[in-house]
């Protein structure tokens, strides 16, 4: 588990492959005091509108591509070298869509945040509005976001914490994101304050979480 609460704020690496939402609901609870943390870096998958924000509101952001390593090993080495260097206690997967192997030295030290209720609508190529889209043709009445630990396995690890959201009979794949997103901004940050300030064990594949004050 990573270290915390500290005298040295808490660090996160955020990994993206898009416009950098994510990224920025995290910039506006710091900014506001309800997340505690710093961000060194910031790890981008390919040109994207979220290095034009993380580099505008004065972070370091690394562009890394997928296609310039043979493997993805290699590519994951590249990934976590410059995440060592940075001194992240924590990464965040922030619609990071490229394949990553998790080192033994950061297992339960890679979260990531889904939008939907895990085990339900993930896996490989459930992303984005392909999980919404799929809700809807299945006619579930709630969705939601899951975040969790991240493995080797895509969207498998112990989950964090999940919150749910209704699904309305006139939903399109936009107006359910939009609710589901509304969701991730206050889950995930959420997951963070209770990594950071260790209430979070994992035993036998669940997380327990301890009580306490965020």
């Amino acid at each position: 588990m990573p270290p915390g609460p500290q005298e040295s704020p808490f660090r996160l690496a955020v990994l993206i492959s898009g416009g950098g939402t994510t990224l920025v609901n995290f910039l506006e609870q710091i900014a506001d005091g309800r997340l505690p943390v710093e961000i060194p870096l910031v790890i981008a998958s390919r040109d994207c509108k979220g290095v034009d924000r993380a580099r505008a509101a004065g972070l370091r952001c690394e562009v890394i591509r997928p296609r310039d390593y043979e493997s993805v090993d290699r590519f994951s080495d590249a990934v976590f070298a410059l995440i060592r260097e940075a001194g992240a206690d924590l990464v965040t997967m922030a619609g990071f869509l490229s394949r990553l192997q998790i080192p033994a030295d950061f297992e339960q030290r890679v979260v990531n945040i889904h939008p939907a209720l895990i085990p339900s609508f993930c896996g490989q190529g459930m992303y984005g509005h392909h999980v919404h889209e799929a809700v809807i043709a299945r006619g579930c009445k709630v969705s939601g976001c899951t975040v969790h630990f991240a493995d080797n396995e895509y969207d498998h690890g112990p989950i964090i914490l999940q919150r749910c959201v209704p699904v309305y009979s006139d939903d399109t794949a936009d107006t359910l994101a939009a609710r589901v997103f509304e969701a991730e901004c206050e889950a995930y940050p959420e997951a963070i304050r209770l990594i950071a300030h260790r209430r979070i064990d994992v035993r036998e594949g669940r997380v327990h979480v301890a009580p306490g004050v965020d």
